[in-house]
């Protein structure tokens, strides 16, 4: 028998028999890789264990914990899950069903109605099949016969995936007992490995995510090779149903969204207070580093959108008007307006780099099954800047940015990690451009050493980008900042500026935001700090309490003294008792309250609750407002 050479992971090597499965490769190494292993990468292809190995290659043999290990066992989750569903509901129709970040799904064609109750039916037969040790088969038909067979089954769905597959496209399916699936994989040997998971919700979702097709019904569900890992992870769930940004925005008064104008949030006047604190911090440190602030309008002309690229790439999620018989959009990207204010004169290359920040309100069509409080909104204001500059000042840029980005997040606590991401198919520019975009953004993080995950095919379609994940305080992940580098829009608007050489010369541009969407950043806090907000960000930083009618003086006495030295005060004179206004209060979540009685109005002194400390006792006023200006001026967690 001809012998290949394989490459693992580490470097080493080792000659195998040609044919070999990457399970038999792991049991030849240890058989504890082999009880452990999940799947594999073979040339960094993802690959069942069962694979048979024909050619020298590099394998790296994974585990759950593993990235893309997961994918395998969610994967099969997902068939046990559409398995279960068709032994309980024969007629139901398959559509598609994915591992996703967290978990998976599976998207159904039902006249059954799934509710709460069918969710915990559905699990006790997903648990039948996981004890029957079903063994996933993989295998390869003809696109006649593949059409043939899913006829067959009655699976209208999987018919129109496989006729939209290119003509030379391999066309797998998976076999588990009596279910077979359409299936590129990859996917765990047997359905015993699906032991510690959960269905989560039901939710409602467009066939191949368009509007004009069916509704069909979308199961959600998670899995984890742990019963530990899967209860942890469902006691974060809980902890985040606790931390919803609307139900806290309702109960702290902050935001709202109306009938009137869905997906398009109101701010009330607590919530301003926050969105007003972002906008002062973001104008302030800008101004530090030299950028000028620009405002451009939200309504521009149809042919800009045209010459930036828009129009072809982005259409469908823009609004319109007519104005004058003209043809307008309304602005879903704040850039093409920076381009109109840079070229509004001539630059000399003295000049550069320019640096232009705006808060900019911009519009997109989204979906309204899509829409998510303030996560998830039709108009919002992008903190963008746009950097013009010389060629030979790209990585110094990039590398003020990314110095920028790690400050901003450092005073919230945000923790991050960061992906570039490439060429998407559906993009502008030479291949020449993009290289040399791509290997500007990875010299300046490979300069800070900064670690970074390779996103391919997800950049902006004028440029690759850098993008910042923030991980809240219960582990979950928000895309916030991004660092696009752009080659295409100087050339499209044809911008310059005069060279040392008297001669015009283009200019290369940076897109950049660090809250991304001040909205969706409001959303992202209210969950991490649970509504609990520092106290230079807290909507009222200080609620005095006077345990009676003759205390109210001295009350208001205090609150003049705080709002003259700017701080946000409230004092609750209700004629109440005073168990009541602290336990309203701390539902407030105010950072700091101020109890007064006789005590405290003879000695100029307040009785001191903090929030997030408990008593702190006695203090004389001037002292307490000293301390928290010294607070509020160092932005304290």
């Amino acid at each position: 028998m001809e012998n290949i050479k394989i490459t693992l992971k580490d470097g080493s090597t080792r000659e195998v028999e040609k044919g070999t499965s990457v399970y038999d490769i792991a049991k030849s190494i240890s058989e504890g890789l082999a009880r452990v292993a999940i799947g594999a990468e073979v040339n960094g292809e993802t690959v069942d264990l069962t694979y048979k190995v024909q050619e020298n290659c590099e394998l790296s043999i994974l585990r759950f914990e593993d990235e893309n290990g997961k994918d395998f066992l969610r994967h099969t989750s997902a068939h046990v899950l559409a398995q279960a569903v068709k032994r309980l509901y024969p007629a139901t129709k398959l559509a598609i069903g994915p591992a996703i970040d967290n978990g998976f799904y599976y998207d159904f064609d039902s006249e059954h109605k799934f509710t709460p109750e069918d969710l915990e039916k559905i699990e006790a037969e997903m648990k039948k099949i996981t004890k029957e040790k079903l063994d996933l088969e993989r295998f390869e038909l003809p696109r006649d016969e593949a059409i043939k067979l899913v006829k067959e089954q009655g699976e209208d769905y999987k018919v129109e995936l496989i006729e939209d597959l290119p003509e030379d496209e391999t066309i797998s399916f998976y076999r588990q007992g009596e279910f077979v699936d359409l299936c590129a994989g990859p996917h765990v040997m047997s359905t015993d490995k699906v032991k510690a998971f959960k269905l989560l919700s039901v939710a409602g979702a467009y066939w191949r995510g368009d509007e004009k097709n069916k509704m069909l019904q979308r199961i959600y569900g998670t899995s984890f090779e742990k019963k530990k890992d899967l209860e942890e992870y469902l006691e974060r769930l809980e902890e985040a149903k606790k931390r919803d940004h609307r139900k806290i925005g309702k109960e702290l008064d902050l935001f709202s969204l109306q009938e009137e104008g869905p997906g398009f949030p109101f701010f009330h006047p607590k919530g301003m207070v926050i969105r007003n604190e972002l906008e002062n911090f973001w104008r302030g440190e800008h101004v530090k580093r030299e950028y000028e602030e620009i405002k451009t309008p939200i309504i521009l002309n149809e042919d800009l959108w045209h010459k930036s690229g828009h129009w072809d790439h982005y259409q469908e999620n823009m609004y319109f008007t007519q104005i004058d018989e003209g043809d307008y959009a309304i602005k879903p990207m704040n850039c093409p307006g920076s381009i109109l204010m840079f070229r509004r004169k001539m630059h000399s290359y003295r000049d550069l780099p320019i640096r232009m920040g705006e808060l900019g309100l911009v519009h997109r069509h989204e979906l309204s099954g899509a829409l998510h409080g303030l996560m998830r909104v039709r108009c919002f204001t992008q903190d963008d800047a746009h950097i013009f500059m010389l060629p030979e000042q790209i990585k110094d840029e990039i590398i003020g940015v990314i110095e920028f980005v790690d400050y901003f997040y450092s005073i919230f606590g945000f923790k991050y990690h960061i992906e570039l991401s490439t060429r998407p198919e559906n993009s502008m520019g030479s291949d020449e451009e993009w290289d040399m975009a791509i290997n500007a953004l990875k010299e300046a993080l490979e300069e800070k050493g900064l670690k970074y995950k390779i996103n391919e095919g997800d950049g902006a379609f004028y440029g690759p980008k850098i993008d910042f994940h923030l991980e809240d305080c219960i582990g979950r992940t928000w895309q916030c900042g991004t660092i696009q580098l752009d080659f295409q829009m100087p050339q499209r608007f044809d911008i310059n500026y005069v060279g040392a050489d008297g001669e015009k010369h283009r200019p290369i541009m940076i897109h950049r935001v660090i809250f991304g969407s001040i909205e969706r950043f409001i959303g992202i806090l209210i969950e991490h700090f649970a509504g609990k907000f520092p106290t230079w960000l807290a909507p009222v930083q200080v609620k005095v309490l006077p345990i009676t009618d003759k205390h109210l003086a001295y009350a208001e006495e205090i609150r003049t003294k705080m709002a003259e030295k700017g701080m946000r005060v409230e004092v609750d004179g209700r004629n109440e008792k005073i168990g009541y206004k602290i336990r309203e209060a701390r539902l407030s979540r105010v950072p700091y309250m101020l109890v007064i009685g006789d005590k405290e109005v003879e000695s100029q002194s307040a009785a001191v609750r903090s929030r997030d400390k408990g008593e702190l006792g006695e203090i004389i006023i001037e002292e307490f407002i000293n301390n928290t200006i010294q607070e509020i001026n160092n932005k304290t967690i």
